[in-house]
């Protein structure tokens, strides 16, 4: 009798293998409560091929939505009862919902909550982890204690900005190419892509974390043979998070082990070249890099150089590893090297040149003799075992007696080398804690060296941060587009925004280039808050809080919105949210689906609002000329006017006056 149980339960969320196309994204399950006054959320999410487990309170439903749709997940665990808004809206995202009533914190749940003071965030958190436990039915060591986060701790760009800004997928294609991703990604590791996406979808708004980060890609700049050593070391770095996760799954196999130890050779070299630069953030990361040199050592020992695939077939574990072991593949070597005697033996005695021994599973070790040649067979001594249609397969005595022995040892071989491999497996599951430290410290370094690289090769400029309310920017470029058309195609041009002035009201003709000088604006604000350089002659730049963009037409008919809803629902959001230390892109306000004189009553309207009453830093894009005259009546709103060629990409900015 076998004994059939489900042992694993694979779910969009919870898939781990999803390929090496995908090795630079993250899979997040997540989970959802609602909290006691029916309007904020608790929210957790997992990446259990990392071992990622965060946990955030979010105000109100748009912020839900935000978050859900930002982290891209598959499927969400809710509770029994939940707001039927939230079902709705995930049922329109197309994502999966499960259930899961039980919260019961059992000691795992407390360790891994352990530094987590909500109670709805343990309570999430728990719904999370026990339908992770009730479905994956095996140890989840390597996942890392949970932690809170609040999204207005970084710069905060909702769902819609993100999209069209085209920040990790194109619009057009829904792919990665095109987009800033894109550009920025010269990452070596796949832990590094990953950090990577994240980072650019969470900007910072630390203006000494910002310029930590900006002291180490100048580092970089400046060490450039240093750098190209610490790659070339990068480069040989397989996915520790991921290697970590299977580690503790017991689903690796001793190439995976092949694949850790190689890794993990890498530490010294690493840690050696970062002693090469001087910045401070460098000199710490090497500090934490850890000796790992006993699990090396182990593995060194133990796993063989081009172990199988399989992990119960034999062939993994190295010569004079185990005695039992050697004994055991003596036996199995000398049957071998006997049988081979043998068959040379009777072809003697018999006469029969083409008599071989031969073994299966079924029938075990057999003489082979063909049909042809039957009459030669000393039947005194041979027992008939099986019939073929060109041949009869005998046994001995002595062949059954060797037959035993042979398998006896090849079983008892292949049994110890197994039950080796789940020690050498448990021995280095002790020390994920410590791969999964490394992991995170070579993915940062990775994504700085990529940053230099970029920077480097498209000749961006270190920004200076300014606590004034200003934003110089000179010969600034659209780094995407500059990438796609070429460098000698692209004309800079510079945005001027003194501490008084605060929107720029920017006409010109069609496909002159006001969305993409828009755009330019955004992203050189986001690479200089993930702590890149930005593509500029120069730069003098604020650290903006939030990014708010109403750009292009588009409708959501499966909401029943028409263009001018949607529209007006961003600009709503933005006037709603903005602060005087946001950044706010306005493209073509008050044409979707109005009459003229409507539209340009309604933009004039929102210039007036943002003027008087937010101050932000706005960038306005109009084909209604009347409101030029604007400038005469608010003292921080300037015109400019872009004149292009939709060949050249020529974008040339000049103020009215």
């Amino acid at each position: 009798m076998v004994k059939r149980e489900v042992v694993q339960l694979i779910t969009p969320g919870t898939q781990i293998d999803t390929g090496a196309e995908n090795a630079k994204d993250n899979n997040y399950l997540t989970a959802i409560m609602s909290q006691d006054d029916g309007e904020s959320y608790d929210l957790a999410y997992v990446d259990l091929a990392t071992g990622q487990l965060q946990v955030t309170t979010l105000a109100s439903f748009d912020e839900l939505t935000n978050e859900i749709i930002n982290l891209q997940t598959k499927e969400t665990v809710l509770p029994a009862e939940i707001n039927l808004e939230v079902t709705e809206l995930l049922n329109k995202l197309g994502i999966l919902i499960s259930h899961n009533a039980n919260q019961e914190v059992n000691s795992a749940t407390s360790y891994l909550s352990q530094n987590i003071d909500s109670e709805g965030q343990k309570a999430v958190l728990a719904q999370l982890l026990e339908y992770v436990r009730a479905t994956q039915k095996r140890s989840l060591d390597h996942l890392k204690k949970a932690v809170a986060y609040e999204p207005n701790y970084f710069l905060e760009i909702d769902h819609n900005s993100q999209y069209n800004l085209e920040l990790t997928k194109n619009i057009r294609t829904a792919k990665k190419s095109g987009t800033l991703l894109w550009l920025l990604d010269q990452t070596k590791t796949a832990m590094g892509g990953r950090k990577l996406k994240q980072w650019v979808e969470r900007p910072l708004i630390s203006r000494d974390a910002i310029s930590k980060r900006q002291e180490v890609v100048e580092d970089l700049l400046n060490h450039y043979y240093e750098r190209n050593q610490l790659t070339d070391d990068l480069i040989k770095v397989y996915d520790l998070e991921r290697l970590a996760s299977r580690i503790a799954f017991g689903s690796v196999n001793g190439r995976d082990l092949i694949q850790l130890k190689t890794s993990l050779e890498q530490m010294p070299k690493i840690r050696h070249a970062l002693d090469s630069f001087t910045a401070t953030s460098l000199k710490k990361l090497s500090r934490n890099i850890i000796s790992v040199d006993d699990l090396v050592d182990l593995i060194e020992q133990a796993i063989a150089d081009e172990p199988p695939i399989s992990v119960t077939e034999g062939g993994i574990i190295k010569d004079d590893y185990d005695k039992q072991l050697d004994a055991y593949r003596d036996a199995s070597k000398n049957g071998k090297q006997w049988l081979a005697n043998l068959e040379a033996q009777e072809r003697e005695i018999t006469g029969i040149n083409n008599l071989k021994i031969g073994f299966n599973r079924v029938f075990g070790y057999y003489i082979e003799v063909t049909k042809a040649n039957s009459s030669k067979v000393p039947t005194e001594r041979y027992q008939r075992k099986q019939t073929l249609t060109n041949s009869e397969r005998f046994t001995t005595p002595e062949l059954k007696e060797k037959e035993t022995l042979i398998l006896e040892a090849q079983d008892k071989s292949q049994s110890l080398e197994y039950e080796l491999f789940v020690k050498i497996r448990d021995t280095i599951k002790e020390s994920i804690d410590r791969i999964q430290q490394l992991a995170d410290i070579v993915a940062q370094i990775d994504v700085l060296q990529s940053f230099a690289s970029v920077s480097e090769e498209y000749r961006f400029v270190k920004p200076e941060l300014t606590k004034q309310h200003e934003v110089k920017i000179i010969a600034g470029r659209h780094p995407v587009v500059e990438k796609v058309i070429g460098h000698q195609k692209y004309i800079p041009n510079d945005i001027l925004m003194p501490e008084k002035t605060n929107i720029l009201l920017i006409t010109g003709p069609n496909m002159s280039g006001k969305s993409t000088f828009m755009r330019q604006m955004a992203l050189t604000v986001i690479m200089n808050q993930i702590g890149c350089f930005v593509p500029a002659e120069s730069a003098v730049l604020p650290i903006f809080d939030k990014i708010f963009t109403r750009i292009g037409a588009a409708d959501d008919l499966i909401s029943g919105e028409s263009t001018f809803m949607v529209e007006m629902k961003e600009a709503n959001n933005a006037l709603q949210h903005a602060t005087s230390n946001s950044l706010i892109l306005f493209d073509e306000i008050g044409r979707g689906g109005t009459a003229t004189y409507d539209g340009m009553a309604l933009a004039q309207s929102i210039i007036e609002y943002d003027h008087n009453n937010i101050h932000a830093k706005t960038l306005f894009s109009t084909h209604y000329h009347e409101l030029t005259t604007l400038e005469s009546e608010l003292p921080e709103l300037k015109n400019v006017h872009v004149g292009g060629s939709r060949t050249k990409w020529r974008t040339c900015l000049f103020t009215s006056h």
